[in-house]
């Protein structure tokens, strides 16, 4: 039911100014008016000088980021930010939730949920402090998942922090090429923003169905001038600037080597992709005979197959090693939960490949007739 604006406002208010505040969003504009800025941000941070309100506005080009005091100089910015005609808050507290949107009548609809978490595992403990990202955050809410799916986001997200430099700073453009739902897109926005970080992140996927849903819970989150969506194949979409770090988990068979080759032609700073089926080589497998004298690595199909995962990732870590990467294939998550548990990760350096390092790979593909679709789309790049 829609409730008085000020009322709600005054709600809101409270919880902005609550020292169990974790982080708040506004965002979006009332029918017929504009706020000074696009978006707002409000967490609670701790420097030096103590306990601080952080507040980043963004007006759409470039973010700014200010800390106040509590008392008089955060209860005035709180103030400032209340009186602009946003049309949506989001504020998320140690113990709730709170979403809020102003109607075209210039009333509040207001959802109200108390925080959740999930219920710990049999004969065990709650566990979320071990989480990168609590799976009793509130977003989870919003985007759902399995508990499987979380277990796969959470330790894609460990691989990421493993990835990227500690002192990273400054924007931080990135791209999740088959983004299907967005859960690791929205996952991999909320936990690099938690690190302080000025994020824009673009999903792609070929459906245009899926766009419009996860614009729509992009803009629920309050988060819609900060992660987009695109309809398009990996190998086409258009995505502009080019990234600094691309993600790509479970594409399905070549399309892994889509993303690869699209991180590889941006000249991407990092690369995460966890690669799902493996069809292609283990096809050209299939037609023709092993090699001496290896002819009992691929006569069971069962054999075949997995010889054909392996060989397919080392090839493409192999690649990227002659296009000035520094790739490493790692486990990324534990195979009870997922059987496709590798991941492809991979650093841009710039070095250029050996002699050895291109003989290497050539005696490989030579050795078994495979023609890597990652090589043919290398093998085209402008």
């Amino acid at each position: 039911m829609p409730e008085p604006l000020d009322a709600a406002l005054s709600e809101v208010r409270a919880l902005l100014l609550d020292p169990a505040l974790t982080r708040a969003v506004a965002a979006g504009r009332r029918r017929g008016q504009r706020p000074s800025v696009v978006r707002a941000e409000l967490r609670p941070v701790t420097l030096k000088g103590g306990p601080r309100l952080q507040i980043s506005t963004s007006d759409g080009a470039r973010p700014y980021t200010r800390n106040v005091a509590p008392g008089a100089e955060a209860d005035g910015a709180v103030d400032a930010l209340l009186a602009e005609p946003f049309g949506n808050w989001h504020v998320e507290t140690a113990d709730s939730t709170l979403q809020l949107r102003v109607t075209k009548s210039g009333e509040a609809q207001v959802h109200r949920a108390a925080a959740s978490r999930p219920a710990p595992e049999p004969g065990g403990h709650d566990r979320a402090k071990d989480w990168l990202l609590d799976p009793g955050d509130p977003i989870f809410a919003e985007i759902g998942g399995s508990a499987a799916k979380r277990r796969q986001v959470d330790a894609f997200l460990r691989a990421l922090a493993a990835t990227l430099p500690d002192d990273l700073s400054g924007p931080l453009r990135v791209v999740d090429l088959g983004c299907g739902n967005a859960y690791l897109t929205f996952a991999a926005h909320r936990y690099l923003t938690q690190r302080g970080l000025d994020v824009t992140l673009v999903g792609v996927d070929v459906r245009e169905d899926q766009r419009r849903r996860n614009t729509e819970l992009a803009e629920r989150l309050g988060w819609a001038d900060r992660v987009s969506f695109v309809a398009g194949t990996i190998a086409d979409a258009r995505v502009e600037p080019a990234p600094d770090l691309v993600l790509a988990l479970h594409a399905c068979d070549t399309a892994t080597d889509e993303a690869l080759a699209r991180a590889v032609r941006w000249g991407a700073r990092w690369v995460l992709a966890a690669p799902c089926c493996h069809h292609d080589v283990a096809a050209q497998l299939r037609a023709r005979p092993a090699p001496a004298p290896y002819e009992l690595l691929t006569r069971q199909g069962i054999l075949r197959e997995r010889f054909a995962d392996v060989l397919t990732d080392a090839l493409r870590a192999g690649l990227l090693r002659l296009h000035g990467y520094r790739a490493e294939v790692v486990e990324f998550v534990d195979s009870r939960h997922t059987p496709r548990n590798l991941l492809i990760r991979a650093r841009h350096t710039g070095s250029a490949p050996t002699g050895d390092q291109r003989a290497e790979y050539r005696e490989l593909v030579d050795r078994w007739g495979v023609t890597p679709r990652l090589e043919t789309l290398l093998a085209d790049r402008p």
